[in-house]
């Protein structure tokens, strides 16, 4: 697999030297949480070169047991109130160093989280879950090539004015859809072009931008390039995206689906298999022209995964009002050569042939559905899971289909009840999702929402 050169990245000596000469003076220190937000510190630039370049940083354990409000729940294994709250360590990935060129002198690192007493990774860490399937690969002798297809709504309002309005009376940045549009997404352009050119400057880069088909909806395309890698990208690129808009004077959505009358935003994942050694594309059989047996494993295993590691794809109680007849988002669990009603989509030739997943809303968390990929992959190649002829046709209409969970309930009692979730991700881990998803669904039972005002205030 050929990697793409790429610019704003720091070696130690660059970052040292840039801080000296006074280019950057702030080091975001930052790791995923379980929500695939960027959680962390911004440390001063002298104190990141004498504490940080040689020790770890500590942060509280609560972080990976909060729901998106930040209140601590209770029922995990890794820390409670009956523990203490103690912390972990934040240890720096220097192959993540880069420039965020958006952000007046400033850098980045993404960390990995290890326990503060037994200087173990922590499992429950999105890295970790993900470098995991990634060295059980390559422990069979595979590598993995992936790439991200977000898409995102961009409203004509700041995130602040939209809270004092609770989110309602929201302004999309067109009047009509712009799926492919050039004239219609031009006046986006200051802000499109400035996501595309600052991320390609802090060693995200990016292949092309395009219209979706929704109004003020977009699509930015990350470069392939390995899992950890692409899900760090990914990361940087979804909180970065908010922050140059937010410059802008406007804000952006990826929620799944944001409004009921608006197509939902997809993350539609592309992902190839290649040998550790020989840097062949595994998933095409050279000598004939056409898939590999290997392929017909993987995609049988993926099959298997998109019911039942779900959770990972589809992870929030929004995500699951994306799936709709004739939306482009699946509904059918299927697969296919090129057909974009299915849930799998095989497309590209000899060295690029790919499958994408086309299940992953724009909400997902990278690390967690790029590990549910390779360990839905491996698990059918372990197992010889074919996965029978591609469906030709509507996958929408066509009855005999088995279908994609209908919620996010049915989603983790589908992950709960998983051969693959064990066989890869273990006990602990598996827990550790499972009370997640509890804790989103208990909030979300308990919210009185505006459609039960609007239905039920007056006329009940």
């Amino acid at each position: 697999m050929k990697e793409h050169a790429m610019n704003g990245l720091f070696s130690p000596e660059e970052i040292e030297n840039a801080i000296r000469s006074g280019e950057i003076d702030t080091v975001i220190t930052a790791f995923p949480d379980h929500l695939g937000r960027l959680i962390g510190k911004r440390t001063v630039g002298d104190y990141f070169l004498d504490h940080v370049m040689t020790r770890p940083l500590h942060a509280c354990a609560y972080l990976l047991t909060v729901d998106m409000e930040m209140t601590p729940f209770q029922g995990f294994e890794l820390t409670s109130w009956d523990r203490g709250y103690g912390d972990f360590r934040m240890i720096p990935d220097f192959s993540t160093l880069r420039k965020i060129s958006w952000l007046e002198k400033t850098a980045l690192v993404l960390c990995d989280l290890e326990g503060e007493e037994d200087d173990q990774p922590v499992q429950e860490s999105p890295r970790t879950i993900l470098r995991q399937q990634i060295q059980l690969a390559e422990s069979r002798g595979y590598s993995f090539a992936m790439g991200s297809e977000l898409e995102f709504y961009l409203f004509d309002q700041t995130y602040r004015s939209m809270y004092g309005s609770s989110f309602r009376d929201l302004r999309p940045s067109t009047d009509y859809l712009v799926d492919y549009h050039i004239l219609g997404t031009t006046q986006d352009e200051p802000v499109i072009r400035d996501i595309r050119n600052q991320m390609n400057n802090s060693a995200v880069p990016i292949e092309f931008s395009k219209g979706e088909w929704g109004r003020g909806q977009y699509e930015i395309n990350l470069r392939y390039t390995h899992p950890l890698e692409m899900a760090d990208r990914h990361a940087i690129y979804k909180n970065g995206a908010k922050e140059i808009a937010t410059k802008h004077g406007k804000a952006i959505t990826f929620m799944a689906k944001y409004a009921s009358e608006a197509a939902g935003s997809s993350c539609h994942l592309h992902t190839s298999m290649w040998g550790v050694e020989d840097q062949a594309n595994l998933l095409w059989d050279e000598g004939k022209s056409a898939p590999s047996q290997l392929l017909r494993w993987f995609i049988g295993g993926l099959l298997q995964g998109e019911r039942e590691l779900c959770l990972l794809f589809a992870p929030t109680v929004n995500s699951y009002k994306r799936f709709r007849k004739g939306s482009f988002a699946p509904t059918a669990i299927s697969w296919s050569v090129d057909n974009r009603t299915t849930c799998l989509r095989c497309v590209g030739h000899g060295g690029s042939f790919r499958v994408e997943n086309r299940l992953p809303g724009a909400d997902v968390n990278p690390y967690l559905s790029m590990a549910a990929t390779i360990a839905a992959g491996l698990y059918g190649i372990e197992h010889q899971i074919d996965c029978g002829d591609p469906f030709g046709g509507d996958a929408y209409s066509h009855s005999g289909l088995e279908r994609v969970p209908g919620t996010l309930d049915e989603a983790m009692e589908a992950f709960r009840n998983s051969a693959i979730a064990e066989w890869a991700f273990g006990e602990r881990v598996k827990r550790f999702l499972i009370h997640q998803a509890e804790i989103e669904l208990s909030c979300y039972h308990e919210a009185v929402t505006d459609w039960e005002r609007n239905r039920y205030f007056e006329r009940i």
